[in-house]
């Protein structure tokens, strides 16, 4: 089982390279990146190209490792056994499976998704090591052990907000997602929008990496506000003569989707004064 790449997903080869070394070793992968770098999308492509089902875990800052195994409603239990309710002796009736339950329980392969896994608690990694690692875990409600039928492929993605423990990482593949280039990036648009006219392509490439190399930014836009900000573009029929006459202003046409708080276009208010106080 190997991952080729997809159709609707530009992945260089270093990243499928880590995608297979992950699914050779039976590890987790661990990729880490700027967000909006499709490492969400990553998981994805792999199930459609693989043909798996794929099982999204989405962490929060709240989110407990102990959701992602199972959950006893106790409270529901009290409930029914104070209104007498038959049911109140099976107490499997009241577990609900997480997705690591799902994934281990499930008749074939899957791809499982633990996304923003930076989000959580920093014990949240170290409390799953063991059900990553021997791919079993105990139900102490029903006093049975529930083991993987089948090795999922697990995907997991950190924005990088925080350090993850060694323990955990030991136990991953890893792999960071570097910012396209701009032949890169050039691909991924084509790919969304194959209609883009290449003279269009190359000057927005071209403010737009200027931007993000702008000295003071705040937020660099990432590859998925390019597409939003290229789309955008096309959507109001611009070319690349509309974009040279903007780039005269310092902002960008229709730069919200691009940047994202008030700092950064004060930053390009502040260099179009500058440029106009220098042509006067």
């Amino acid at each position: 089982m190997r991952f080729e790449g997809a159709r609707d997903y530009v992945a260089a080869d270093d990243l499928r390279l880590a995608v297979n070394a992950a699914i050779a070793l039976e590890r987790p992968l661990l990729v880490k990146g700027e967000p909006g770098t499709g490492k969400t999308e990553l998981a994805r492509q792999i199930a459609d190209a693989l043909g798996l089902r794929l099982l999204e875990w989405s962490v929060k800052s709240t989110t407990r490792a102990q959701q992602g195994l199972y959950e006893y409603d106790a409270v529901s239990r009290l409930r029914d056994s104070q209104l007498g309710e038959a049911r109140v002796a099976d107490i499997a009736a009241y577990i609900r499976k997480g997705k690591l339950w799902e994934a281990f329980d499930a008749e074939e392969k899957t791809v499982l998704l633990i996304d923003e896994i930076d989000k959580a608690d920093i014990e949240f990694p170290n409390d799953l090591l063991q059900e990553l690692d021997r791919m079993e875990f105990f139900v102490y409600e029903t006093g049975e052990t529930i083991r993987a039928r089948h090795r999922p492929i697990v995907i997991i993605t950190s924005n990088n907000e925080k350090e993850l423990p060694d323990a955990f990482l030991r136990r991953c593949f890893f792999h960071y997602i570097r910012f396209p280039d701009a032949e890169t990036l050039a691909q991924i648009v084509q790919v969304h929008f194959p209609d883009v006219k290449q003279t269009l392509l190359r000057e927005a490439l071209n403010q737009f990496y200027a931007l993000r190399e702008t000295p003071g930014l705040k937020k660099k836009p990432s590859t998925s506000e390019a597409l939003d900000w290229i789309r955008l573009l096309m959507a109001d029929d611009l070319d690349a003569a509309d974009l040279r006459a903007d780039a005269r202003s310092a902002l960008p046409r229709l730069h919200g989707a691009l940047l994202k708080n008030e700092q950064d276009v004060h930053l390009f208010e502040r260099l179009a004064f500058m440029a106009r106080r220098r042509g006067e």
